[in-house]
């Protein structure tokens, strides 16, 4: 007789559903169809992303596994266990990745682009590289010897590093150990040799290093140089967020071993380093046998070819898709007045950003306005949103800004704008302790008539929406609001009781809402009624949602979801999950929008907002889901969820399998959704 299977079997562990995810990136820098240059992109935010995903959440598991307090053990085995699984993946990944970065070169070649390395180049191509290492590398490129540290302890991982072996020649006992901390934040990854013959030429930074290395160590007396590149990743934090029971938290905080945060956990190394070389290089990192030794290629940290240069080649990137100024937010009339009319929505980067920051800037110069509100999660180097906001600031208007600290890897530049805000006179709240705060709202003060609120799925952040598919809801229906305003109250006075009537907030009672949404379907769907869930979102990991979805499919509701990035659903299993179909989407723009719709009987309701279904985002930061009440925009975001569902070719099943198989079409023509959304958006505004 079969052993029953228990819940948590059907659960995919949130770091392995993120590899996966991670491989459809990967996946999409091998398709013959999308732009060689784009590929080379999609190349470097894979490499960006598993650098990030070390740095935090195999960190994390680290921590975890080398815990020492006794009653930890279950917790111990089972983050040992994950580690081994992730590195397996990996080291199938990095073959895989390896193998497209040779095929995209070669490819490069075809289309007259050629990435030489130092052992290729002509003597006149050398003669410009010493030329240019005199005027522009010269004093930056300083050696260490291995012999002189102790550990590496403080160099910067961001960073690439050549191990340097030197000899003299004419002695072969005098074998010197060095490293170099390669300039790329100054110089870029890339140096652009001189074109010749209509080819483009173009050259690793780590290779113009190998060609100067007589340079370099001028007046040492050697003659024989080796070099090969090297990275790590470090520790950056013990990502507490909550996705591990709060007792298994208490018990790593007590008992963890004495990793310092910022010690390093992964290594890649060029595959053809010497033996001794190698054995100096991981000496000096001080790796527990926990972490992760790779051998790998030539070159390390590829997130640079998300800078690739193009060379003048731009038929080798997507055609460009300006956004669209919507007619209706364009022209002189006042966008506050036409929000009072009836509600807007904005859908980036299809459309113009820009009408967002017009409301900021008309807000801050309106003799009619007398205050604005606003979250802040991320922003962008020149913001015109905080521009906006100063602007405010000096017009007399009270601006508040809630700006989060803990933004991860923008804690610096978050504070750099916080404290110029401050100059300006605005009123500056730095979160929440305890609670992250993620919602994306904004709320301007009139002295007569309604005021106004924006609700966004995504950040307030002009670079983001060049990027990622994020939806803005403009209304001055008093009860939304309102309610707007009071998340602000929140804000500044956690933990007091308060209620919403429309609105979806974390961490009071989203979480209980979206289960009544969703039992409201199972009921519906017993009672013979329209029952349907409609989803598309960033990542469902919260076990609890999970849970109830599957619930849902067992009681025979169909449940679409569009989903990008971690999901620990599995799909296809009898008797669980017949119900459910997963989409996951990656193409020119980062899937981002947060958009939910419910049958509820023939009436439907929809919602939007900035949480996606975690344990952190529900449980443990300021989230904001808003209803969309207006029937023309309820119609825009149920498109969106839909063109989504029908996508045939950039969407991947997506099943805890981690085979990212691309659905089929079920018609007889491919379906690009976000190729879809911007034809229909062009020909809406030409209707207007």
């Amino acid at each position: 007789m079969a052993q029953k299977k228990k819940k948590e079997d059907y659960y995919l562990e949130r770091d392995i559903s993120w590899m996966y995810f991670n491989r459809r990136i990967l996946q999409e820098a091998t398709r013959p169809h999308v732009p060689l240059l784009e590929r080379m992109t999609f190349l470097g935010i894979y490499s960006n992303n598993l650098d990030e995903f070390f740095r935090v959440r195999m960190a994390t598991q680290n921590r975890i596994a080398e815990c020492m307090d006794r009653s930890a053990v279950r917790e111990r085995e089972h983050a040992k266990k994950l580690i081994k699984q992730i590195s397996k993946l990996n080291a199938r990944y990095v073959k895989e990745y390896e193998e497209t970065v040779d095929r995209i070169t070669e490819e490069l070649r075809k289309n007259n682009i050629y990435l030489v390395s130092d052992k290729e180049v002509s003597p006149e191509q050398l003669d410009f590289i010493r030329a240019y290492y005199k005027k522009n590398l010269s004093g930056l490129m300083i050696p260490v010897w291995f012999s002189a540290v102790k550990l590496l302890d403080s160099e910067n991982d961001e960073n690439i590093y050549l191990a340097v072996k030197v000899a003299d020649g004419d002695d072969k006992r005098s074998v010197d150990y060095a490293y170099i901390e390669l300039p790329v934040n100054v110089c870029g990854r890339f140096v652009r040799l001189p074109d010749s013959d209509g080819k483009s030429y173009l050259m690793y930074l780590d290779d113009v290093a190998r060609c100067c290395l007589p340079l370099v160590f001028e007046g040492l007396g050697y003659t024989d140089f080796e070099s090969y590149a090297f990275k790590f990743t470090r520790d950056a934090e013990m990502e507490i967020d909550n996705d591990l029971r709060s007792g298994t938290l208490q018990k790593i905080s007590k008992g963890v071993k004495s990793r310092r945060r910022g010690e390093p956990l992964r290594v890649l190394y060029d595959g053809s380093m010497p033996k001794d070389l190698l054995k100096r290089v991981l000496k000096k990192l001080d790796l527990d046998s926990l972490d992760t030794v790779l051998s790998s290629g030539r070159y390390q940290n590829h997130k640079d070819l998300m800078g690739f240069p193009d060379c003048g080649h731009s038929e080798l990137k997507y055609p460009a898709w300006p956004p669209v100024l919507k007619k209706e937010l364009d022209g002189e009339e006042s966008l506050l007045e036409k929000i009072r009319q009836k509600d807007r929505f904005i859908h980036v980067p299809f459309h113009h950003f820009d009408s967002f920051i017009r409301v900021l800037q008309e807000a801050a110069v309106s003799k009619q306005t007398h205050s604005i509100k606003i979250t802040l999660y991320r922003l962008a180097k020149e913001s015109k949103v905080v521009k906006a906001l100063i602007a405010a600031a000096r017009n007399g208007k009270k601006v508040t800004v809630v700006i989060e600290l803990l933004a991860r890897f923008d804690e610096a530049s978050n504070i750099t704008w916080s404290k110029k805000m401050q100059d300006a006179g605005i009123k500056v709240i730095f979160g929440v302790e305890g609670l992250k705060v993620h919602s994306k709202i904004t709320h301007i003060g009139m002295k007569k008539g309604p005021d106004i609120a924006c609700i966004s799925t995504g950040n307030f952040h002009e670079g983001n929406a060049r990027m990622y598919t994020d939806c803005v809801l403009m209304t001055a229906l008093p009860s939304l609001v309102k309610e707007v305003n009071t998340v602000f109250d929140f804000i500044e006075r956690p933990y007091s009781p308060v209620r919403f009537k429309n609105l979806l907030v974390s961490p009071n009672e989203m979480k209980k809402k979206f289960i009544a949404l969703i039992n409201e379907e199972i009921k519906n769907k017993r009672a013979g009624k329209p029952a349907y869930i409609k989803i598309k979102i960033n990542h469902i990991t919260d076990p609890v949602m999970v849970e109830k979805l599957y619930e849902a499919s067992q009681a025979g509701v169909d449940v679409d979801l569009v989903v990008r990035g971690n999901c620990s659903l599995m799909t296809g299993i009898h008797g669980v999950s017949d119900h459910i179909r997963i989409h996951g989407i990656i193409d020119r723009y980062l899937e981002h929008s947060r958009i939910f719709v419910f049958a509820a009987g023939g009436d439907e309701k929809i919602f939007l907002g900035s949480a996606d279904w975690m344990p952190r985002n529900l449980d443990h930061r300021i989230e904001v889901i808003t209803p969309v009440y207006d029937p023309v925009i309820k119609g825009e975001m149920k498109r969106i969820v839909e063109y989504g569902l029908l996508d045939n070719v950039q969407g991947r099943i997506v099943d805890g399998t981690g085979e990212n198989h691309f659905w089929e079409a079920s018609g007889e023509s491919d379906f690009r959704s976000q190729e879809a959304l911007y034809k229909y958006y062009l020909a809406e505004n030409e209707k207007i």
